[in-house]
This record gives structure tokens, sequence and C-alpha cells, in this order.
């Protein structure tokens, strides 16, 4: 059995980090650091949950290209399964470039193969032998979209789990999810997300209407912590201080503490009190897979969340 199958993007981060702006005219400016990095919200999310000592399989598509080599070489040094990942010749791997100062971040991103992966190409053999499956970056994943429902529901009726972190929606749409949700054990929208999903202005009123639509819906809230909801049961948790260098992928360890701590049978305050640890922590360091945390790291700091 595999804990955890990941249906997701894979592409690169060049994270570049100083305060300068770029400009034109053939000008040339230094910066302070620069570091290449695994990105795409899915695999951060894969990376952390193995991290967190459960075992993994990644499905997604990269080019038969340098970056498509790098990404998939991050995923097995940290022993993710990456016999689900295609290399396809006729796609590009994707990369964003992060120009980072201390209070703001720009980023260019070419997509490349981000959109490509289809659940016609996500292997059968890694389908059966999951417990359970998570998708993130769903509305950047549009070949996978038309048959992810379906997916879903046969992994319910398999008797595993899902869950699902939408990200950002470029078109500002945030539409199309009603068949997905009712598929979805747990949902991971920070507090933006689920107010444009739900036509709110309040994350505690959106927090209620979409624990109506999904079984365990947990919101997150920046440095402010997260809330979470399963059935009448209302849970917060708000992280210590800790000292900030990068919060790229903080809301994906996020999401893989959770998943985690709900995987091993925790309660739901517990699962968070992990997640908000997993996601402060994964801020240490530059990227979103550098600062990632051991299962004993994170429930020392779980243990200082209010």
């Amino acid at each position: 059995m595999i804990d955890v199958l990941v249906l997701g993007e894979l592409n690169a981060d060049l994270i570049l980090q100083g305060d300068v702006e770029p400009a034109w005219g053939q000008t040339e400016k230094l910066i302070d650091d620069a570091t290449l990095t695994l990105g795409s919200s899915s695999a951060i999310f894969a990376c952390g949950i193995a991290r967190l000592g459960l075992s993994v399989a990644f499905a997604g598509i990269v080019g038969d290209d340098l970056l498509g080599h790098f990404c998939r070489d991050q995923l097995a040094a940290r022993g993710i399964d990456t016999s689900g990942v295609v290399v396809d010749s006729g796609q590009r791997t994707g990369m964003t470039i992060i120009l980072q100062r201390p209070d703001d971040r720009a980023m260019l991103t070419f997509p490349g193969a981000i959109a490509a992966l289809t659940v016609q190409q996500v292997k059968p053999a890694l389908l059966d032998a999951a417990r359970h499956i998570h998708v993130g970056s769903y509305y950047l994943q549009t070949a996978l979209q038309p048959g992810l429902a379906p997916l879903f529901a046969a992994q319910r009726r398999r008797g595993g789990t899902t869950s699902l972190d939408t990200n950002w929606d470029p078109s500002e749409r945030w539409a199309g999810l009603d068949a997905l949700l009712a598929a979805t054990e747990i949902f991971l929208p920070n507090e933006t997300e689920a107010c444009r999903i739900t036509g709110t202005a309040d994350t505690s009123e959106a927090l209620e209407l979409l624990a109506t639509r999904v079984p365990i819906v947990a919101i997150k809230r920046g440095a402010a912590g997260a809330v979470a909801a399963r059935g009448i049961e209302r849970v917060e948790a708000i992280p210590p201080r800790v000292n900030v260098v990068d919060a790229v992928g903080a809301g994906d360890s996020f999401d893989a503490g959770f998943v985690c701590g709900l995987l091993k049978g925790w309660t739901l305050e517990r699962a968070l009190k992990l997640a908000v640890a997993c996601g402060a922590l994964s801020t240490r360091a530059a990227g979103g897979t550098q600062g990632q945390v051991t299962l004993d790291e994170a429930m020392a700091l779980a243990e200082q969340c209010r």
C-alpha cells in the first residue's frame, strides 16, 4: 500500500533574493542570493508528507529536459515513488522565477507541462494501492479537471480518502467545484480562496458553508494559524512566532501536516496543530521544501500552539 498518492504539477523555482528591482535597458543589478529548488504546490506537499514519515507516490508530467530530470531527482531523493511521473519529450518542464525582497515578492512563471496531466495517464496500480489521494493547484491542472470528480468518488467507494487544495484561480471565476467537493474528504483552502469559492466576505461564514459540503475543512490564515471543522466540531490553532526567511509553500507544508495527522487517526485539534507547526517551520529556509521538518520536530512546535 501507498499512504498518499499525489496527482500534480511539477516545476522548478529559481528564487532570487535581494532588495532590488529589475530594470530594462540592459541594466545589471546584483542580488544577495539565488536558490534553485523544487517548486509546485503538489510537489511541495508530497515532499512535506514524505518528510513526516508517510509513503508517497507522485503522478505528473515533465519534459525530457534538465529541469524535468531535476524535479524527478528531487522527489526521488526524498524517498518518493516517481514511477507515475511521465517524461514527455513533446513537453517542456515549467519554471517560476521568484524575485524576493524583505517585504514582498514578484513571480514570473513559464507553465510548461503544468496543465498537461490527465486522469487517464495515472497508473491504475498506483490508484489501487493508495490509501489517500491528494490534488493541489486544481485550477492550474486543466487537463486533470474533467476526470477528477469521478476518480475521487471511486477512491471514496474503495474506502480511501481524498484531499484538495485548489490554490488560486487565475480566471477568478472559482467555478466547477460542486461535483468534486462532493467527492472530497478534506478541503484545504486559504481564507481568501475559501471566501471566493463561497461568495462570502468572512472566514467564519465560509467555514460554515464549506462544512455543509465537505466532511473536513481546514482554512489557512497565514501567521494567524488556521481554523477547521468536522461535523459540528470547530477548532483553531495559532503557532508561535518563527523567524521567516521565505513563505513560499508554507500552505502546502500545512496541508501535509494536516493530512498526515488525520491519516494517523489523530483528533482534529491535534492534526490542526501539527499542520500549523509544519507550515510555520517551513518558512525558515528559501523555497518550499528546504525548511520542511520531521514529525518529531513539528510536534515540538505543535505543543506550543494556542
